[in-house]
């Protein structure tokens, strides 16, 4: 029996090996992962992993914390500071945790609120099947226009005056252009709505000042992953005004959290210090590599969403695949020539296993190195995959020796052989 499982252990490890290969070899277009430096993989691995530190920092229900109070002393510091925020909190263990961390202490049961719909690009945590309905709350959905790929602002202001929201919900999965926070702030504040931002998405944009600053528009929160365009490890942050400290905290432990991942703290304190040092120039090669992107997939003859506002504002790119099977074959298609991307619904789509779109995110593929050429070499390559049926093994090669000269983490202190299997002994 010792034998058997040994073994079984092994093909685990093995299965592990390979998908690390399969990146090192691939081009990851996934809108919602990145890649850690090597400092944080460390701090992943560590003793940390192990531990507890319920309460605050000084207050620990635990004793042997002492380290691990600087260590989450310096990452609340370090976010404050880079997001010129008034408070603070790192214990969500996800987006969606500071989701419903949020929504909790800000609500009642009863209460009316406004997100996005999942076909307009709402994550699945704001959907009538998710936290509202936990939280017994109303939702009503923002006015969309598909056209511009956007919340319609004018509709969205009579829909905040007719429906009396008693929060509001900006942020999406797919994420385009920054939404209409500080147009929504002076009618919130008539009917009396609080406005959260979830920038899961878009929040290391945020920290490298590229996309839209939602705390100076009027977001009294924000809640976010900690993994997408910010290349830290998988966790969620909540940062807000100081006068909703109290309610936020309790929301969040005990109220949501009971111990937070202290190595995902430690790598996280990480990520903000490299932020803090490199966030700008990362952020700014980001919004120029998918406009670039997506212009080139354009100019291949792929029907990418908002051509005539620039494509997008963001790491994302849609695109409207339907003439070419929908995003599921063309999703499928790509990875077997290891080019690694997700199927997307589209505001008009009703079927969410068969959608007509795919969505695209550079923000891995900027972070280890690629700029304007690459992206254009890669809308070539797509191209001629998908809109002149390519040979999937000979694009296949193409992007295993692309990808030989971009095996290292830009933007850090400590980056070298990113996809390496660890090895600890």
């Amino acid at each position: 029996m010792a034998g058997d499982m040994h073994a079984e252990i092994q093909s685990i490890v093995a299965s592990v090996r390979r998908h690390h290969e399969l990146f090192a070899n691939a081009l990851p277009l996934i809108a919602s992962e990145n890649i850690t430096s090597n400092t944080v993989k460390m701090l992943l691995a560590s003793d940390l992993s192990h531990r507890y530190a319920e309460g605050e920092v000084g207050r620990r229900f635990y004793q042997g914390c002492r380290y691990i109070d600087e260590i989450e002393e310096k990452a609340i510091r370090y976010a404050k500071e880079l997001f010129e925020a008034e408070h603070v909190n790192i214990k969500p263990i996800s987006g969606v945790n500071a989701n419903i961390a949020a929504l909790f202490a800000l609500t009642s049961v009863g209460d009316r609120i406004m997100a996005l719909s999942i076909p307009d690009g709402g994550h699945i945590s704001s959907s009538k099947y998710s936290i509202p309905a936990l939280r017994g709350l109303k939702l009503d959905n923002f006015p969309f226009d598909a056209q511009e790929m956007n919340i319609d602002g004018a509709q969205m202001l009579r829909a905040i005056k007719s429906k009396k929201p008693s929060l509001l919900m900006f942020g999406g999965s797919l994420f385009l252009f920054p939404h209409p926070v500080s147009e929504a702030r002076e009618v919130a504040d008539e009917v009396g709505a609080r406005i959260v931002y979830d920038a899961s998405h878009v929040l290391g944009l945020i920290a490298g000042h590229t996309f839209q600053d939602p705390f100076r528009e009027g977001a009294e929160v924000i809640t976010s992953s900690t993994h997408k365009t910010f290349p830290g490890p998988q966790g969620g942050i909540i940062l807000c005004r100081a006068n909703l400290r109290e309610r936020i905290d309790r929301a969040v432990f005990p109220g949501t959290v009971s111990n937070h991942h202290l190595h995902h703290i430690a790598g996280l304190a990480v990520t903000l210090a490299e932020m803090s040092a490199f966030g700008e120039a990362y952020a700014a090669q980001i919004i120029t590599n998918a406009k670039v992107f997506a212009q080139a997939l354009y100019e291949e003859g792929f029907e990418v969403l908002c051509e005539h506002k620039g494509f997008t504002e963001s790491h994302q790119i849609a695109v409207d695949v339907q003439k070419q099977g929908g995003g599921a074959a063309v999703a499928q298609k790509l990875e077997r020539a290891n080019i690694i991307i997700n199927k997307n619904l589209l505001p008009s789509d009703k079927d969410p296993e068969e959608p007509s779109g795919i969505r695209l995110g550079v923000q891995e593929l900027t972070r280890i190195g690629m700029k304007e050429s690459e992206m254009k070499e890669i809308a070539a390559l797509m191209g001629r995959l998908i809109l002149k049926d390519g040979d999937e093994d000979q694009a296949k090669g193409y992007v295993i020796d692309l990808r030989k000269n971009f095996q290292d983490v830009q933007y850090c202190f400590d980056g070298t052989d990113a996809y390496t299997f660890p090895e600890i002994r």
